[in-house]
């Protein structure tokens, strides 16, 4: 009889369930959706209930469809967003809301972090190069400054997924992919910092046990079972970050692959086989999906720029959406394509919440720069795909700068969609990009992948990883553009630093 596994995805403001064959192929989906709480300025919350129930929702709605039946499941494996935090009392009950990785409540504690144990030591032990407000770390120290009734409640502070494994199998252990960016955790030793705990006022006993990625850790329970309406006994793996399952997901599985997501933030992943730390302080280093691997893993803003000039400048465009279901990102696209490359001299910065690596700035913003009477609105169209590219050369260029040879571009997300947007990022990187059919479940694929090495399916996820995806497009650079692109990348960066003295917060002269 085959084998089939359940992957799942726990992302920020949906989960979503896929079911593949022994081939890796995806043989159905389903989504469910869910709102974040913000009670106030800075905070994201969830109700861990919503959580769990949309996971039951999502599993049942993949099952549901399906010619297959939950009996013919092997495995279940979980990929899910980093840092988001839940605390359990000596029950592991939840203490209130779950604080979402996004929640920056906590920055006044990310800076006293950093300048206790300062940016060089934070990368040398975690693989991130600085402190921030959505790590747990500073989370924790907020909820002893501020909430310190729940501090002293707390019995185990875990991270999402950690939760739901606990749910399902009655252990609460996390792994070296999701723990890397709780700042708790020694990239070097694959143990807690202790230093770090001592600052916080923390035990290991108050942390889950460790796994490796894909690990197999318990079997899922009777009460799990019939909220999830699998079958009791199915193995459970804990899984990895989503940004590392979705990278094996797409096959970005063995180095000289550069996979890149435009979505509401831009990544990008590249595979390493031993830890990289830059000596440069600019690069985060994670644990990938595959034990023993790591992943130069940059992020920062992207797609949502331009979610942001579609919905405040393009009104004719989403009009013309809701009367003729023309969507409004094909005409902006349209609109692209009228302009030749380098927007006659425009040069768009698009830090609207700041920079991150690997020109990790809190303090940068958004600038539109070099506008003429000669500019029109379909230059600042063009120049904002052109400004995020830089971003994204600016991440390949620090992943070489590392001795990795990036000698293809995997697009991922909405960014993907556009085929201006693709042929610009081939013509400024003069590297390949493509995009692929089945992207959207990379993540679930990739959870499932490790899961199957956990059962014993294969010896290792990576074959069957690069063998399972399959191209849908392919852009070639265009060396005639070569040019054109250096030098916007050249006035790029120099702007980029020429305005750094602006953009700092004023000093109190007092």
């Amino acid at each position: 009889m085959s084998s089939y596994l359940l992957g799942v995805d726990v992302g920020t403001t949906a989960i979503k369930a896929a079911v593949f064959d022994a081939e890796g192929a995806e043989v159905g989906s389903h989504s469910e959706e869910y709102s974040l709480l913000t009670p106030k300025a800075g905070y994201v919350e969830l109700d861990p209930d919503t959580y769990t129930s949309t996971f039951a929702s999502a599993v049942r709605g993949v099952l549901r469809d399906l010619s297959i039946t939950s009996k013919d499941l092997s495995v279940l494996g979980l990929s899910a967003q980093g840092e988001t935090m839940l605390c359990l009392d000596s029950d592991n009950n939840p203490i209130g809301r779950a604080i979402v990785w996004m929640d920056n409540r906590a920055t006044a504690e990310s800076e006293e972090l950093e300048a206790h144990f300062g940016r060089p030591a934070i990368h040398k032990t975690t693989g991130q190069v600085a402190m921030d407000a959505i790590w747990p770390a500073a989370k924790i120290l907020w909820l002893k400054r501020h909430q310190p009734e729940v501090f002293e409640r707390t019995a185990k502070f875990v991270l999402l997924k950690d939760y739901l494994v606990f749910r399902m199998t009655g252990r609460l252990v996390s792994e070296d992919s999701l723990l890397c960016s709780t700042i708790l955790w020694d990239i070097n030793t694959r143990k807690y910092w202790p230093e770090m705990l001592e600052y916080l006022g923390l035990t290991t006993d108050q942390l889950p046990e460790m796994a490796a990625q894909g690990e197999i850790v318990g079997a899922l329970n009777e009460n799990s079972a019939a909220e999830l309406g699998l079958p009791a006994g199915l193995p459970v793996s804990v899984g990895a970050l989503d940004q590392a399952c979705g990278a094996l997901g797409v096959g970005n599985a063995v180095p000289g692959i550069f996979s890149e997501s435009t979505g509401s933030a831009l990544t990008s992943v590249t595979i390493v086989e031993e830890l990289a730390l830059d000596s440069a302080g600019r690069v985060p280093c994670f644990p990938a999906a595959v034990a023993g691997q790591y992943m130069l893993h940059n992020f920062s803003t992207g797609g949502m720029v331009m979610r942001w000039y579609r919905d405040e400048f393009c009104a004719a465009e989403t009009q013309i959406e809701e009367l003729c279901g023309i969507n409004a990102y094909y005409l902006i696209d349209q609109e692209v394509k009228q302009v030749d490359p380098g927007s006659e001299g425009l040069i768009v910065l698009p830090h609207l919440q700041g920079s991150g690596p690997p020109d990790l700035d809190p303090y940068a913003r958004g600038v539109i720069f070099g506008l003429t009477l000669a500019h029109k609105k379909q230059h600042l169209s063009r120049g904002i795909m052109e400004g995020v590219t830089m971003v994204l050369r600016r991440m390949i260029d620090s992943t070489t700068q590392l001795g990795v040879n990036v000698e293809e571009i995997i697009s991922l997300s909405g960014g993907s969609k556009s085929d201006a947007w693709c042929q610009i990022k081939a013509d400024a990187t003069q590297i390949p990009v493509r995009t692929l059919h089945g992207a959207g479940s990379a993540a679930c694929r990739g959870a499932a992948l490790i899961a199957g090495v956990g059962i014993g399916l294969w010896e290792t996820a990576a074959p069957i990883a690069m063998s399972a995806v399959e191209v849908d497009r392919t852009f070639k650079p265009q060396p005639e553009n070569a040019a054109v692109y250096d030098q916007l990348f050249d006035r790029y960066l120099t702007l980029q630093e020429s305005l750094k003295p602006l953009l700092q917060p004023a000093q109190d002269p007092h």
